[in-house]
């Protein structure tokens, strides 16, 4: 394996979960040193750590956390500092077998430094001293020094290790809901004096759920350029029959990984709670934000290039030319069906078509799941009712040379309108062992959308008469990682994006706020609504996907009205205050949802 610092500029890092709670659930009671289960069970030990690289993580820790003098003495052990930690290590090492990496972990005394407590600092020194050693000597590849709320303590626990190693340091503190250590420092100014020590990475762990946690990175990312870790609790514990149970689920973590990530955090994992299961659904979560890129090389051959004739953006098409000339367009989505028969979605684009909607929005696979073919889709739309598609065209299921083949195919067939997307990874779906191609992501898919209506291949080889796509991508005005958003968009742009169409809209005041910041993106930009049915749908959406934010003010609105016939209504009257809300300042509008929802909120948002 590379070096764990080379590593970590590399991506994103995953480390496995709870310790402690799987050594309860399998039987060692609090009344006994969890550490010492090192001397007596090791292969107890071992099934953990195993369970947790099967489960998918990067980084295993040793059971280690309290074995240090002053814990250990309280069970009797203290004589044994050493080698239960270096035993430690040796465990995890051999289950690790150099796939892994194996963190050696060290956690406070228990007690507080001299003033303030009754252990002086020559005593946290040596028994610190004497676990390091141990560690090292264990064969651990880095540090993870956790749990810390004294920040004086964890600053000498890093200085006995610089004297000692090299070797690379996480360094975490520990904060409650106020974002406050037990001693009162706040969580910025605490990860501002660990950005000046000698470690690779510092951040938080344990005390609180995924949620809490959040709202404090978002705090310090502006004040460390180290790199972050966020390894929250399952939640806050319960107390069920006398004991502490934690019941955030795997995917609730797993949604709040994906938003660390996207905020700045580049090491994620569990603490208290978590499980193996947690494990392999971050992992999932991970996955869905990164998948596997590869590099495809392009035989170029050089010929001259004969001139052909470009189609203007305003003979595309009808639903162009309204864009182009600043007519207002409407549009609905709907998704294919799951079998091959087509003809409920035929006949409500009848009903748009009558009602004068501009066009339909077809997904490609949407949650990765197996649908009717959206190209089929939309040229028999096209074909019976007239009305225009929006075809989604993704390129997860398909490589290079079966993009261009599609994409000829569809010019071939009349269609010109398509939204370019990366696609959601198959791990988010109903076949999670797919594979998936993602040769390029919905960058490189307009670009080459954008040669072929220079009449040129992927390969800038002529192909003669050129297709007329009128180019469209997807935008997130609410996306956590804004910034890294805008460079998206910019570079979508770049590549030839003619339109866009954003994540649904809940509060029109992120709109206005992205507003602001593409003022220089000369592009026209419409604008997704999909009306709330339900208080629990609200919440799905203001909770499970990132960037999707619903403003307290309509999370009440729904929660009084709840599910049924008046929370539908309700849905609707917000969708159409929205649309209202937003028409000056966008190009136009994509209802969700079902189409005779998608007709209310378009008369009461005055479009029809």
């Amino acid at each position: 394996m590379q070096p764990f610092g080379d590593r970590l500029r590399e991506g994103i890092i995953l480390v496995d979960g709870a310790m402690g709670t799987m050594l309860y659930n399998k039987g060692i009671f609090i009344n006994q040193s969890f550490e010492s289960v090192n001397l007596s069970a090791p292969h107890m030990v071992k099934e953990i750590h195993q369970e947790y690289i099967d489960a998918g993580a990067e980084v295993i820790e040793t059971n280690t956390f309290g074995a240090n003098y002053f814990k250990l003495k309280h069970y009797g052990m203290e004589n044994q500092l050493s080698e239960i930690n270096k035993r430690g290590a040796e465990i995890a090492r051999e289950v690790a077998g150099g796939r892994v990496y194996v963190a050696g972990v060290v956690g406070p005394t228990g007690s507080l430094l001299e003033p303030l407590g009754n252990i002086t600092e020559a005593e946290a020194y040596q028994s610190f001293k004497t676990q390091i050693q141990g560690l090292i000597a264990g064969g651990i590849d880095l540090f993870i020094f956790e749990t810390f709320y004294d920040l004086n303590e964890l600053k000498l626990l890093i200085r006995i290790a610089r004297e000692i190693t090299a070797l690379p340091i996480i360094a975490q503190g520990t904060f409650n809901e106020e974002g406050k250590t037990l001693l009162g420092t706040a969580a910025e100014d605490f990860i501002r004096e660990l950005d000046r020590e000698p470690v690779e990475a510092v951040g938080f762990n344990c005390s609180v759920g995924p949620a809490s946690m959040l709202a404090d990175l978002e705090k310090v990312v502006p004040v460390t350029s180290k790199s972050i870790s966020c390894i929250p609790n399952a939640g806050n514990p319960r107390i069920v029959e006398g004991r502490s149970i934690y019941l955030s689920t795997p995917e609730y973590l797993a949604e709040y990984a994906k938003r660390f990530i996207q905020t700045g955090a580049r090491i994620v994992g569990g603490c208290c709670g978590t499980t193996p299961a947690h494990t392999a659904a971050m992992k999932k979560a991970i996955k869905a934000l990164f998948p596997e890129q590869r590099t495809v090389q392009i035989a170029v051959t050089r010929t001259e290039i004969p001139p052909v004739k470009l189609v203007p953006a305003v003979e595309k098409s009808k639903f162009a030319r309204k864009i182009v000339n600043g007519e207002f367009v409407t549009s609905v989505e709907i998704t294919p069906p799951k079998s091959c028969n087509p003809q409920k979605i035929i006949h409500d684009c009848r009903i748009l078509k009558e009602r004068g909607i501009d066009a339909v929005n077809i997904p490609d696979g949407p949650r990765a799941s197996a649908r009717l073919s959206p190209m089929v889709m939309g040229i028999l739309i096209e074909r019976e009712t007239g009305l225009e598609t929006v075809l989604h065209y993704c390129c997860r299921d398909r490589n290079i040379i079966g993009m261009q083949s599609d994409l000829l195919g569809a010019s071939a067939a009349g269609l010109r309108n398509v939204l370019f997307i990366t696609g959601d990874p198959p791990k988010l779906g109903d076949y999670p062992e797919a594979t998936a191609v993602f040769d390029v992501d919905s960058i490189g898919l307009t670009q080459i959308a954008s040669l072929l209506n220079q009449g040129l291949d992927i390969g800038r080889n002529p192909i003669g008469e050129p297709t007329a796509f009128f180019k469209g991508v997807g935008v997130n005005p609410g996306a956590i990682n804004l910034e890294d958003e805008l460079r998206r968009f910019a570079a979508k742009i770049e590549a030839g994006a003619e339109f866009a169409i954003t994540q649904p809209v809940y509060d029109y005041r992120i709109y206005e706020k992205f507003l602001k910041r593409i003022e220089g993106y000369k592009i026209p930009v419409i604008a997704g609504i999909w009306p709330l049915v339900s208080y629990k749908n609200a919440e799905f959406w203001n909770n499970e996907v990132p960037g999707a934010s619903v403003p307290p003010e309509v999370m009440e609105r729904m929660r009084q009205v709840g599910s049924g016939e008046a929370a539908r209504e309700e849905g609707v009257k917000i969708a159409a205050e929205t649309l209202l809300h937003l028409r000056p300042m966008i190009a136009g509008v994509q209802i969700g949802g079902k189409v005779e929802l998608a007709l209310r909120i378009f008369e009461k948002g005055g479009v029809l």
